[in-house]
């Protein structure tokens, strides 16, 4: 039985929405219409939110979205939820009427710069592309999602990428060492424009990367010659960004910390996920409060 024969039968479909991490971000520049460029090297942790989806039954609406896990109270009851506005884009554009009931666990902060609901977004394509038997190329997707927010063609991809311009320029990196993460938001709030508009000097030109990666030290040397551009700024309006960068640097085994997109969600990079989830728990006994989570990066590998 198909993937839509499936779902149409009542079994829901399911795939992981994995967090998006820019281990360096670079304004480049600003265009005529306001948008910022970007050059971000991004990739993908094994953890994320969990999207599932299936046909309505006769007394649920056509498209509706339950929400539920450790972060779904901000987004309980939101009607515009980037998960429905995806589903709505795809069904225009295939002239159909949008017909998908979605749950949605929520295992990631809400906007906390870790392309949350991107990567909510993007699953949510993937899923009504077999859902709806559209027969969607990758590329139509990116294109058709681009509008709705930068990080979501990237995050369709789900591979590790240098992600330019506004979103819409991906070069997929063909190797990647093996190395995992360690996650920390403080639960401070950062809005995306604020950080933006508190960026200060002239826009950057980065250094090119090479195509692939072939070993850690290799890939820690090329990112410490890089930076998140919007680092500076978030720790001027957040002060708890900063705390978190010092908490991540005094762990063992830490190779690089860094902030991720426009915060305040920060990472450290470990050789091991032993030592990542080991620094998990010393960052999380010293400060209780904050979101820690540790998890192996995602390969090169579609």
């Amino acid at each position: 039985m198909s993937l839509a024969a499936e779902a149409a039968a009542g079994t829901a479909l399911s795939i992981t929405a994995p967090a998006k991490i820019n281990l360096t971000l670079r304004v480049t520049g600003r265009r005529a219409d306001g948008y910022h460029l970007l050059d971000s090297l991004v990739v993908f942790t094994e953890l994320g939110d969990e999207l599932s989806v299936r046909a309505p039954v006769a007394d649920e609406s056509a498209l509706s979205l339950a929400v539920d896990g450790p972060f779904a109270a901000p987004l309980n009851g939101e009607s515009d939820n980037l998960v429905l506005r995806a589903a709505r884009r795809l069904a225009e554009d295939a002239q159909i009427v949008p017909q998908a009931a979605f749950t949605l666990t929520k295992r990631l902060p809400v906007a906390s710069g870790i392309g949350g609901g991107s990567a909510d977004a993007a699953a949510a394509l993937h899923l009504l592309n077999d859902l709806w038997g559209l027969k969607r190329s990758l590329d139509a997707l990116q294109a058709l999602a681009l509008p709705l927010g930068a990080d979501i063609p990237v995050c369709l991809l789900k591979r590790p990428a240098m992600m330019r311009g506004i979103g819409e320029t991906l070069l997929p990196l063909d190797r990647l060492p093996d190395f995992a993460l360690l996650l920390v938001n403080p639960g401070a709030a950062l809005s995306t424009a604020e950080i933006f508009a508190a960026r200060q000097g002239a826009f950057t030109t980065p250094t090119p990367p090479p195509s692939a990666f072939a070993a850690l030290d290799t890939l820690i040397d090329w990112l410490s010659q890089e930076a998140n551009d919007l680092e500076e700024p978030a720790r001027r309006l957040c002060p708890a960004v900063g705390e978190v960068l010092e908490a991540l640097g005094r762990t063992a085994g830490c190779r690089l910390a860094r902030m991720s997109g426009s915060g305040a969600t920060c990472f450290a990079i470990y050789a091991t996920l032993a030592e990542a989830e080991a620094a998990a728990e010393a960052v999380a006994r010293a400060y209780p409060a904050w979101w820690v989570a540790a998890s192996r990066c995602r390969g090169a590998s579609p």
